[in-house]
Order: structure tokens, then sequence, then C-alpha cells
């Protein structure tokens, strides 16, 4: 396995990132997550602006170093945000006591198993550490006794000791319309950014993007080491389903903000899954994906045991990456890009 050199990767087009997750703070599973990837030789791991976080995959990657001397260190990144974000938000249960009737169907669809069923009591227990905040458990409630609060990262009292700890890069989750939010956050980012190699940039589609992604930059001083935009084209979807539905979505962001000739590098995330790679055109000078919840459920089953078997699994995702063909230079920005 040839040591990971991030830098390298996002300059080949051959950038991995696994994103463990925003609001996903159960540190077995971390821990786990990024033994198995690193192992895989990913470049990046995405993870909740928590230091026990960090530290939780900080083991990981010493552990597959242990097992593989070979494998290089991933950068750690953290996640923040500037206002409401769907990545930043847990499940919480208004009234845990279930009417006898209802059929429970918040345990059907939580990909995770947050929510357990008890039987005796007839109610139902929330594991707060296994919720990252789908949110796909709060519509399906026949009583409307669940609820997806957000909450915003304190990054002043936080990225110290973060920085601390090691981490490489930060990513700000935006949404359009934020620049007053965006700058505030930005100025307790400032005195940071000569500790951090990267700095990335999430957010979705919408009217007027182009107009306030360059707004972004403008209030960008000074600029980054490395500047990624990352376009989360249908956020926490992954794992639903095996089509090609919700790769779909960010393809289309990712032609859209490519055109725009941005400086820094475009990487894709939200919806990605076994079926992106193939639908990306070699042509474009994309540096790389994301992936979150697909990456996780793919090896589910392994984890807190039997993590041998989720190795190849976690190999075999990030080589779809490492080894897909690339023809364009990602770094350099041409003047258009065709979408099919």
């Amino acid at each position: 396995m040839p040591v990971t050199l991030p830098n390298a990767s996002l300059q080949q087009g051959t950038w991995f990132k696994l994103i463990c997750g925003a609001s996903f703070h159960h540190l077995p599973s971390v821990r786990e997550l990024a033994f198995l990837y690193t192992l895989a030789g990913v470049d990046c791991i995405d993870l909740a602006a928590d230091p026990a976080i960090v530290r939780a995959a900080q083991q990981g990657i010493q552990w597959a170093q242990a097992e593989d001397p070979q494998v290089g260190s991933p950068w750690l990144m953290v996640s923040v945000n500037d206002g409401e974000d769907v990545h930043f938000r847990k499940a919480v249960l208004t009234d845990p006591v279930c009417p006898v009737d209802c059929p429970q169907p918040c345990v059907a669809v939580c990909p995770p198993h947050a929510l357990v069923p008890l039987a005796t009591s007839g109610t139902v227990h929330l594991q707060t550490e296994l919720c990252y905040g789908c949110g796909r458990c709060e519509p399906v409630c026949p009583y409307h006794r669940i609820a997806t609060p957000n909450h915003q990262v304190p990054l002043p009292q936080v990225l110290p000791s973060l920085v601390g700890l090691g981490i490489q890069a930060v990513e700000i989750h935006t949404r359009i319309g934020r620049q007053a939010q965006f700058g505030q956050l930005w100025g307790s980012l400032r005195p940071w950014l000569p500790h951090l190699e990267a700095l990335s940039i999430s957010f979705n589609d919408g009217p007027g993007l182009e107009a306030y992604l360059r707004d972004l930059l403008s209030l960008m001083d000074p600029r980054p080491k490395v500047l990624i935009w990352q376009v989360d084209g249908r956020p926490m979807s992954g794992d639903i389903g095996s089509g090609s539905g919700t790769s779909k979505a960010t393809l289309k962001l990712a032609h859209k903000v490519l055109n725009m000739g941005l400086p820094g590098y475009v990487q894709l995330a939200g919806g990605t899954n076994a079926q992106t790679v193939l639908l990306l055109d070699p042509r474009w000078p994309v540096a790389g994906l994301a992936f979150g919840s697909y990456a996780r459920q793919l090896v589910a089953s392994y984890l807190e045991g039997g993590l041998a078997a989720g190795i190849p699994l976690a190999k075999e995702l990030v080589a779809q990456v490492k080894q897909r063909p690339v023809t364009v230079v990602p770094g350099l920005q041409q003047t258009s890009f065709s979408y099919v």
C-alpha cells in the first residue's frame, strides 16, 4: 500500500475523504472507521469538532499503521458551521413513551440504529452518540414525538485544543446568503490558518451561488494554503438505495462550480455511492470525492467485531477513486465543461 500523500492526491484527482459525520460522536465507531479507511489509503478523515473524537480517530490511524507500516497519515479535518445546517443536528425524543398502537417506524429508518425499542416498557431509547442527524426519523413518527434541533460549533472555544491535537484541516458548512456569518466565523479562524494544511467550504446549490462563493473568496484574507470547494449535491443520501439518482445531484452541482473557474480544488460529496465514480467524466478536473453515509454503512456490520472482514470492502471503495481515469489536471481550470 503506497503512503498516503493528501496534497499529491488533490493534484492528481485521486483525493478520497471519509466523512465520519459532523454530529457523529460514537467513539468506538470513529476509531474503527479510521482504522479501516486508513488501511485502505484515504487522504482525509472528516470529524466532529470534538477533542475526544479527534483522539479516537488518531488511535484508529495509529492502530492501522501498526498493522501496516506502509500506510500514510490521512489529514484530520473537523467540520464547523456558520449557521443552521442539516449536518449539525441530532434527534431528540420529545416524549419517549410510544402509544401502544405505534408501529415505531422510526426504528426501521434509522441508519446507525440509534433508536432502540424497549419492548417491556413500550418506549424507544435514543443512543445519542450514534445519531448523526440524518433526520429520517422525524417525518415518519406518527405522533410527532421526535425533533431534530440544530447546534452550532463554538469555534473560538474548541479550535485551540483541536489545533493542539494536530488537526490539519477545517471545513466550513455554509449556505447562500450568510456572508456576514461566514465573515464572523472566518475572523475566529484567521489566527489559526498558519497551523492548517487545508480549508474546505461545503455548500449546496441555489440561486445566486456563484456570486455568493465569490463573496466568500473576498472574505478569505489571507487565503488558506489549500482551498477545497465541497459540492454537497444531496446531503447524507449516499446510503439511500444503490442507484445513480443521488450521485447525479452532486455531479450537476460540480459541473456548475467547475464552470465558475474558482481558485482551488473541487471535490464531490452528498449522495456519493458506488455509482458516482462510474458517472464522473474523467475530463472534468475534479480533485476527488468524499464518502459519508455510504462508506460508513458499507462496513457498519463489521464495526465492534469482525473488523478484518471490513478491510477489503473499504479498500475496494477507496480504489475506485485512486484508480479512476483522470485526463485533466484538477488544478487546471477550463472555460467550460459539458454535462450529460
